[in-house]
């Protein structure tokens, strides 16, 4: 079998935080958990980085993508989408999506947001939406799961979410963790029951 990619970007920590969650739960379900992440972009010119960021996940490729079993996607909230570095990175597979790569494999979105009102449910729901593109199967949390109906932060059933605050130094909360390892663990017992499927 192979791992769940956990693919995200951070700026200030928090969604890095939710993705370390999401690989508990994927390994708690047997499976390898992959964190990769993306380098930032400039709006002026292109910017040189290292292929090895100095702290953190590895810089994910398109092997990544290509060679995982289910994928779990994070970005902090930007005007009701994806941060622009995740999204740039997303606009570059159209080699995967014309090999149907990623088709029937499963799939869950996370993020992060300064204030209640910050676009969690349009930010995760716009994440989807290439992941349909790559023709994946999406999963998200049911209500079977206590922690979406008492938490007081984030939590959705599109998918994990965070209330980081104002200036972003609200830790990610336990119920907000354990919704993270609840999609983690979703996403790889998807991947092990789609490759048990008879073939046909």
């Amino acid at each position: 079998m192979s791992f769940i990619l956990i693919l995200y970007y951070s700026r200030h920590g928090a969604t890095a935080e939710m993705a370390h969650q999401i690989a508990r739960g994927v390994e708690s379900a047997g499976l390898e958990a992959r964190l990769r992440t993306v380098p930032a972009v400039s709006a002026v010119c292109e910017a040189i980085e290292d292929s090895i960021p100095e702290t953190g996940a590895p810089y994910a490729d398109l092997e990544d993508l290509r060679e995982c079993a289910g994928l779990a996607l994070g970005s902090p909230t930007r005007f009701g989408n994806m941060a622009a570095p995740l999204k740039y990175f997303l606009d570059g597979t159209s080699s995967l999506w014309m090999a149907g790569a990623l088709s029937g494999k499963p799939a869950g979105v996370f993020t992060s947001t300064s204030s209640p009102h910050g676009g969690q449910e349009v930010t995760l729901l716009s994440m989807m939406v290439p992941l349909l593109h790559h023709g994946m199967l999406i999963t998200g949390l049911p209500y079977s799961e206590p922690d979406l109906l008492h938490t007081r932060g984030g939590g959705t059933p599109y998918g994990p979410s965070h209330l980081s605050g104002a200036d972003g130094s609200r830790p990610v909360s336990e119920e907000e963790k354990r919704l993270c390892i609840a999609l983690g663990r979703r996403i790889a017992t998807a991947a092990i029951a789609l490759a048990r499927r008879p073939a046909g």
